[in-house]
């Protein structure tokens, strides 16, 4: 199955920031965008991952692809409402 690239309307780098900042931030983030547009999400936080998975299920935002490189982790989360 081919993966066709995903492309954000917005980007956001939380390298470097710890709980609780990344999904502050991301919460922040996603409300600046419309309903339907994706936002891209940069962490290196351990705790980033969990937190932003949990936070985009109780928010009924979408993920729409995960990966993580090294400790990196990026997220690409479309606003469902």
């Amino acid at each position: 199955m081919k993966s066709e690239e995903i492309i954000a309307d917005a980007e956001l780098d939380c390298i470097g920031l710890y709980c609780p900042m990344p999904i502050s931030m991301t919460k922040e983030e996603i409300e600046k965008i419309e309903v339907g547009q994706v936002l891209k999400v940069e962490a290196d936080d351990p705790a980033a991952e969990e937190d932003i998975r949990r936070w985009a299920k109780r928010t009924e935002q979408e993920i729409l692809k995960f990966e993580k490189r090294g400790t990196i982790v990026t997220f690409y989360i479309k606003r469902m409402k």
